[in-house]
């Protein structure tokens, strides 16, 4: 399914971002997921738009009039032959997280930040971009199988992929904790989750997470919290908003999506996705395949020349930008943990 994406226009420069530093996950399950259960922009009422109090107007539509790249010749001609001979740069992506990926309004076309970071690389690499959904548990093997050449759907890198896929980052990740607007939660650790009924996403970073947070609350003799499962973000974020359940943990940028466009939830609590350690969101390839160091630098083109800092603020998100996309594999990974790290508030800022 080839995306929609409008009229190209010109990169204009963004304005200044608060970059995060972040450095690659250590220790989360080999094939854990990233993202929460499926969401689509009728979950948010079927608007073709809507104005957040962050001061973003996510524009949800089928026509998303998207930031558009330059084709570079030089990285163009880089493009390992096998890949580039169709002419189109075929992505997976599992739509299932405002404001990341997810369906518009017309409940079938695929849209959010990680498909117009695509689509910049896409054009970077002279390419036409061919987005494909699929589920959480299929991108793996596609694209082992060649059926995918890249993944953009909020994959974080970790130790166990390495082994299975090279890597180009392009954005800081973390998790939100969320809870009722009259909630007075402040989740920072373990010992802030112990008793509560926490829904999650089965399979996902986030769970990984709380489990090890419920044993180290075990082994202080505390009440573990009670994970509860739904099988989609419409009944998670019901659960939530009913009180039955006390906390949802989903990726930072959607429960940032939910505190600014509805008025019954807010943001209690912020952990980096690769806890107890750091990691970051990176375009996905097979590994050796040498599409990886291609994707970088198209992504460190569009860092430089403003276009990739428009697509993050266009959906609030610049504080999860990068300065630097680098290229992440398996030899390259023990290294890349060397690098400094910041503990991020919930506010987004460091210290």
């Amino acid at each position: 399914m080839a995306l929609p994406t409008g009229p190209s226009r010109r990169p204009r420069r963004a304005r200044s971002l608060t970059v995060l530093p972040a450095v690659v996950l250590l220790g989360t399950a080999a094939l854990a997921g990233c993202a929460d259960p499926g969401a689509t922009a009728a979950a948010s009422g079927g608007a073709e738009t809507t104005a957040a109090r962050n001061g973003v107007v996510y524009n949800t539509s089928p026509d998303q009039q998207r930031v558009r790249a330059e084709k570079d010749a030089a990285l163009a001609a880089k493009v390992p032959g096998l890949i580039g001979k169709d002419g189109k740069l075929t992505i997976a992506t599992t739509a299932g997280s405002i404001p990341l990926t997810f369906h518009a309004t017309d409940d079938k076309t695929p849209i959010g930040s990680e498909l117009d970071i695509a689509q910049l690389v896409a054009d970077k690499l002279g390419l036409e971009l061919d987005v494909q959904v699929t589920s959480w548990e299929n991108w793996p093997l596609k694209t082992q199988s060649g059926d995918f050449e890249a993944v953009f759907s909020n994959v974080g890198v970790n130790k166990d992929r390495v082994k299975l896929f090279d890597f180009a980052s392009y954005r800081a990740a973390f998790m939100g904790f969320e809870a009722k607007k009259s909630a007075t939660y402040d989740i920072k650790g373990a010992d802030d989750i112990s008793g509560l009924k926490v829904s999650v996403g089965s399979g996902t970073n986030q769970e990984k997470i709380l489990l090890a947070w419920n044993k180290e609350l075990e082994g202080k003799g505390k009440a573990p919290a009670t994970l509860q499962y739904y099988s989609s973000d419409a009944d998670t974020i019901l659960a939530l908003s009913s009180g039955r359940t006390d906390l949802n943990i989903a990726p930072y940028p959607s429960t940032v999506y939910r505190e600014n466009t509805r008025d019954d939830l807010k943001v209690v609590g912020k952990v980096n996705a690769g806890w107890p350690s750091e990691t970051l969101v990176a375009a996905t390839t097979l590994r050796g395949n040498g599409l990886a160091p291609v994707i970088t630098e198209a992504l460190n083109s569009v860092i430089k020349d403003g276009s990739y800092g428009e697509v993050l603020e266009r959906w609030g998100l610049s504080e999860e930008a990068l300065p630097e996309s680098k290229t992440i594999t398996e030899e390259s990974f023990a290294a890349s943990q060397a690098a400094p790290t910041a503990t991020p508030s919930a506010s987004g800022k460091t210290s």
